[in-house]
């Protein structure tokens, strides 16, 4: 994408990530609270209204991090082979993201995700944020499951699919992430991490298999 944009867009993103970078491991060595937006400024060599520009709210500069999974589950079924079921496409994404241990699903022992998800637990506002980020990716999802269905937004199956769907990754990503705050290694937790996500999936299927959502499996 950045080879197709101009040289002022170019610059303009690499300074929003510089910025976000730099704030990051600001609030990961001090804690978020314990950090100025002017210090991020300073030690990112802009001003704070450049900052302030790219990042509206100080969360901004966290919740940057994680932006890409506000509409991730709806880009799954959108991008979904035209034949496979929305919720194997899911299962299949998740499954994945499992075996490449990616921070998503909790499934991650690395330094610095461990370090994310104990300031963001540890932070009220970011935590408010984080539910809202989870609210969108329920509203995503809907569409994306009306669209596949054919139904209206607002139609009761696409409306509950999608927040059974949010709310069970959701627990199993807890669930991952517990045994990694508790000092699991991610490798040694795959095999059982993966097995419980079938489990999951396998009944989210029996309940959504009439919708047309998910396919019967044997």
């Amino acid at each position: 994408m950045t080879e197709k944009l101009g040289l002022r867009e170019r610059k303009k993103l690499r300074t929003r990530e510089t910025v976000a970078g730099v704030a990051l491991r600001m609030f990961l060595d001090s804690g978020f609270d314990n950090v100025s937006v002017a210090e991020i400024a300073e030690a990112a060599d802009v001003s704070k209204m450049t900052v302030f520009n790219y990042f509206p709210a100080k969360e901004d500069l966290v919740m940057h991090h994680i932006a890409d999974h506000a509409d991730e589950y709806a880009r799954v079924i959108t991008d979904r082979p035209a034949k496979q079921a929305p919720l194997e496409a899911l299962r299949e994404h998740f499954l994945a993201a499992l075996a490449a241990h990616d921070p998503s699903t909790g499934l991650s022992d690395s330094e610095q995700f461990l370090a994310f998800t104990k300031m963001v637990f540890a932070t009220p506002t970011l935590l408010m944020r984080v539910s809202a980020q989870s609210t969108n990716q329920e509203a995503t999802l809907t569409a994306a499951f009306a669209e596949a269905l054919g139904t209206a937004e607002d139609d009761i199956v696409p409306y509950l699919a999608a927040r059974q769907v949010v709310a069970t990754l959701q627990a199993l990503g807890w669930r991952n992430t517990e045994r990694m705050l508790a000092g699991e290694r991610a490798a040694d937790v795959h095999e059982t991490a993966a097995a419980e996500a079938d489990a999951a999936f396998d009944l989210l299927a029996r309940g959504l298999v009439h919708t047309g959502l998910a396919k019967r499996r044997r």
